[in-house]
């Protein structure tokens, strides 16, 4: 949308004109709060405090609008192993700023593990069938958002693309600017927030912690050692020099122990009885199932394995008890044997 960019570029020069003209004003162009964001990623997000805080550090810079004007206005690489809040996490920073949590642009990167896919991103090389066009799987709109918010892109799983689909990435982290094989198409970045999220080196740094929890070191109080050199060996196995100099900050998001199952069980039934408002009911949950939900949860799954038992084992009684008392308003979910059930709830 050549013009639209026209109008975002002349918008910008105008403000800058204006400011310079009424003196030292320094209002941000950006209208969104780091505090309100962060306020729902530490509602939300649990057993993240690092991540959560260079999150933090970051939305305060954007606000400022001091980065550099030549490159999207971060790039952050999340890691850490499946179900620990590194997608949600951008979702809720959508969400924050954009009203929506599928206000981003994702890209599956898994869906592109051959060579010749770089053309899905890239639009197809002159000769080829589609040049003229300019398709791409990114979504402008959604990628350079507007004047008063930046545009938010996740590339998901980003090791398990191909080599060739990573190295199309190189110019844009560099220059916030990713021109099309055939020349008659642009993307600008450089009002876009760039997340990618990655499983690299999770599985050898849990095997890595597994024989710590069993060994001498923990018995002696030593710390398990080695996490950082496991990470930088497994960036260095998936990614080339070139492309990790390119990110402004890597976060590696931790396992998630069982000290967090308690308030991973309450960001769920929060979700649940968001849900359940609609209807005008309320869920509340007895001691005992509050015990049993937390003893399905599997560090391998993180909090999807959590979410799965709300699915199949709480929600079904749920509905159930929402179709046989429609005028009831407040439920009780208890356990009676191993089977969940609901019913009013009586004070």
């Amino acid at each position: 949308m050549p013009f639209i960019n026209e109008r975002l570029e002349a918008n910008r020069e105008s403000i800058e004109k204006n400011r310079a003209a009424s003196g030292p004003v320094r209002a941000s162009r950006f209208r969104f709060e780091p505090d309100l964001v962060m306020a729902r990623l530490r509602q939300n997000i649990v057993g993240q405090d690092e991540a959560l805080d260079a999150m933090e550090s970051m939305l305060v810079r954007v606000k400022a609008d001091i980065g550099e004007e030549n490159r999207p206005l971060a790039v952050h690489l999340f890691l850490g192993p499946t179900g620990v809040g590194k997608t949600e996490t951008v979702r809720l920073i959508a969400e924050a700023i954009h009203g929506n949590r599928d206000g981003l642009c994702r890209i599956d990167m898994n869906t592109l593990a051959q060579e010749h896919y770089a053309a899905a991103l890239t639009g197809a090389p002159p000769g080829y069938v589609g040049s003229k066009e300019g398709h791409s799987l990114f979504d402008l709109d959604k990628v350079q958002g507007s004047f008063s918010k930046p545009g938010i892109v996740l590339f998901d799983e980003i090791e398990k693309a191909s080599k060739e689909v990573v190295r199309t990435l190189l110019n844009v982290l560099d220059t916030g600017r990713l021109v099309f094989p055939s020349g008659n198409r642009e993307i600008d970045f450089r009002n876009t927030l760039i997340f990618m999220t990655s499983n690299a080196g999770a599985l050898d740094a849990e095997t890595h912690q597994q024989r710590y929890q069993r060994g001498w070191r923990r018995w002696l109080g030593l710390s398990p050692g080695k996490g950082e050199a496991i990470r930088d060996a497994a960036l260095r196995r998936h990614f080339d020099p070139e492309f990790l100099n390119r990110i402004d900050q890597i976060l590696t998001f931790n396992r998630l122990t069982d000290n967090w199952l308690e308030a991973l069980l309450d960001i769920e039934l929060a979700g649940l009885n968001r849900r359940l408002s609609k209807k005008h009911a309320e869920l509340i949950l007895s001691p005992a199932l509050r015990t049993e939900l937390c003893r399905s949860y599997d560090a391998r799954y993180g909090a999807r394995e959590l979410l799965r038992a709300f699915r199949q084992r709480l929600e079904p009684a749920v509905a159930r008890a929402l179709l046989a008392y429609p005028e009831c308003r407040r439920f009780r979910a208890g356990l009676k044997g191993n089977t969940v059930t609901v019913d009013q709830y009586v004070e």
